[in-house]
């Protein structure tokens, strides 16, 4: 079942309202399946080798500069799936047997603009909802739509709108739009 309501675009737009879907889960865990980004800081740890561990924020362009491999891709990928690469590649010329763990220290921001008192960019924390969300922008106006938000993912190019309840997650690099409602 799809549900339509009326925006403000257009005169007879109607854009769908998801319902339902992983943003609504609760207890929602990222960290298994998290892709990294542009923003995210990583801490990579070699066992037994302090010179080549640290924190490392990836690059604009999605990569991390590492100790002895220079620059390597992780756009898109689990740290699991990073630490896995990064112990191949250590493992072919530099190393006997490396292990390498890979874990995000801080994620990539989220924004929020539309109709909320302080619009603007902020820092990611676990288990955030779009009502953490909208409090941490200083509520909404008076002009604020209570019953649901835009939300685009982090890469996509469209936003998707959803019902606004308690248990609605923020993703890291999520931009959230607080809707105008009209009298």
């Amino acid at each position: 079942m799809t549900l339509f309501f009326q925006t403000g675009v257009g005169l007879n737009a109607k854009v769908p309202l998801a319902p339902t879907g992983e943003r609504y889960a609760e207890g929602q865990k990222i960290v298994e399946s998290y892709k990294l980004g542009s923003g995210d800081k990583v801490k990579v740890t070699v066992f037994n080798e302090p010179q080549l561990s640290g924190e490392i924020q990836v690059g604009a362009d999605g990569s991390l500069a590492l100790p002895l491999i220079g620059n390597m891709s992780v756009l898109d990928k689990t740290p699991a799936e990073v630490a896995e690469a990064y112990e191949q590649k250590l493992g072919q010329e530099y190393l006997r047997n490396p292990r390498v763990s890979v874990e995000v220290t801080q994620y990539r921001p989220f924004f929020i603009v539309g109709q909320v008192r302080n619009p603007g960019q902020y820092p990611y924390l676990g288990g955030l909802t779009v009502w953490n969300a909208i409090a941490t922008a200083q509520g909404m106006t008076p002009r604020g739509r209570e019953s649901y938000v835009f939300i685009r993912r982090y890469g996509e190019s469209t936003e998707e709108r959803y019902l606004l309840t308690p248990d609605l997650r923020v993703l890291p690099g999520d931009t959230i739009r607080v809707a105008e409602r009209f009298f």
